[in-house]
């Protein structure tokens, strides 16, 4: 059995969706950052950076933290949803571009655009110039595929879930998805998949996934 220690946020629904779609079964705890839970003490010992989402996995004893981690080691432990061969190493790649450019600049954008809006010129336009390459980025790397990694097409992995539910808060960042053909096929692919659905609203309902 796994634990599941997460809230309503692009990070935690990375990993819920995963959860999901592996079929496995879980208990998810609810960590509400809007009343700073995730300063408790007890979340500070599985999570030593107090952000959510993180996980305690009863079979193996292992505790992780940070999504990147989580995701390669559950596709890891039940063989699903990872790339092979060289492509894994693709796949592996795009992840980190989400954890280390898409995730971060557009977590930048909703702080200036969506909750700050008017408070500063220079990061609302630095950080939406951002999020506009990052997804001219992600529309070219979809030329011609369903998915972002894998051979022909691609295959759908980690790498999709981790980028998604980034991109479910286009409206945040003001983009529009019909700017990014590919990404929007991508992304409206994805989001009618009934796992995904169910993800989203872990660890509890907010909104109708958003479509383009």
């Amino acid at each position: 059995m796994i634990d599941l220690y997460t809230w309503t946020t692009p990070n935690g629904r990375k990993v819920s969706i995963l959860l999901e779609e592996l079929g496995v079964p879980y208990t998810v705890h609810a960590i509400d950052i809007s009343k700073d839970e995730q300063f408790a003490p007890d979340f500070l010992k599985i999570a030593p950076n107090n952000r959510i989402p993180a996980i305690v996995d009863h079979e193996t004893g292992i505790q992780m933290m940070e999504t990147g981690a989580i995701m390669l080691y559950l596709a890891d432990k039940y063989k699903k949803f990872q790339c092979e061969g060289a492509e894994y190493w693709r796949m592996v790649e795009w992840l980190m571009w989400q954890m280390g450019g898409l995730g971060p600049m557009l977590g930048q954008v909703h702080h200036f655009v969506k909750y700050n809006k008017g408070k500063s010129a220079y990061g609302e336009e630095r950080y939406s110039t951002e999020a506009r390459r990052l997804y001219r980025v992600l529309n070219e790397r979809l030329a011609g595929r369903d998915y972002i990694a894998g051979d022909g097409r691609g295959m759908y992995s980690i790498t999709d879930m981790a980028c998604w539910p980034w991109v479910s808060r286009f409206e945040w960042q003001e983009i529009d998805l019909n700017d990014y053909p590919n990404v929007r096929d991508w992304y409206v692919r994805i989001a009618q998949r009934p796992a995904v659905q169910r993800g989203y609203s872990i660890p509890k309902f907010t909104t109708e996934v958003p479509m383009p």
